[in-house]
């Protein structure tokens, strides 16, 4: 999860219900997430580590980036349990530390709807990514009905300040291919992350580095 900063109640609060989402499907959407994932990984808003566990043998290493203390400090207990090497640091999206075109696959997972701007942290990526790496991205997105896109655009200023940042009308697919990426597979889906909440519109895919 990455908000560029969020308060730290944020991140507390975020501890504490994406364990809960986890348990409703999201973990099984973040397996799905990297399962092709291979080489050197740079896994922005790593949150506090929900994907660590489901990193195939193929992946030689994976870089870690999480603004927010609270759920950087769970990453790094996570990453001393994963399979393959997890190194977990302070940094956020907007400017990776990696060399250009070093990077064989970027990972993220619930992020791109609260980073300050997507722009900026799409273009990164396709920095660092070498040809044919890949962005592996599992996102909310704004609704394609008309009338819930519309409650979406109404309910952002409030939610996306209360809520870390989150934006929840962004059309990620649209961004991701504006920013030159390829998009290679792509699955929408509605997901009701907790409870009695509304099932909305989730997005599951690849996109490929030309």
């Amino acid at each position: 999860m990455e908000t560029g900063g969020p308060a730290p109640s944020f991140g507390r609060s975020y501890a504490r219900m994406g364990p809960r989402m986890d348990a409703r499907g999201a973990a099984a959407h973040r397996q799905r997430l990297v399962q092709s994932a291979h080489g050197s990984v740079l896994e922005i808003g790593a949150g506090y580590g929900a994907t660590f566990a489901f990193y195939p043998p193929a992946v030689s290493g994976v870089l870690a980036l999480e603004p927010d203390p609270t759920l950087r400090a769970l990453a790094l207990s996570a990453a001393g349990a994963a399979a393959v090497p997890v190194t977990v640091r302070a940094g956020t999206a907007e400017s990776l530390p990696a060399p250009d075109a070093t990077i064989d696959a970027v990972v993220s997972s619930l992020v791109l709807c609260s980073v300050a701007d997507p722009r900026a942290v799409l273009a990164e990526t396709v920095r660092v990514l070498k040809p044919g790496g890949l962005l592996l991205f599992y996102e909310h997105v704004r609704s394609e009905h008309r009338v819930l896109a519309a409650a979406e655009d109404l309910l952002t200023p409030l939610w996306s300040r209360i809520a870390g940042g989150c934006h929840p009308n962004r059309d990620t697919a649209a961004a991701i291919e504006r920013a030159g990426l390829a998009v290679r597979t792509l699955e929408r889906f509605g997901f009701s992350a907790l409870p009695g909440n509304p099932r909305i519109a989730h997005v599951l895919g690849v996109a490929v580095k030309a």
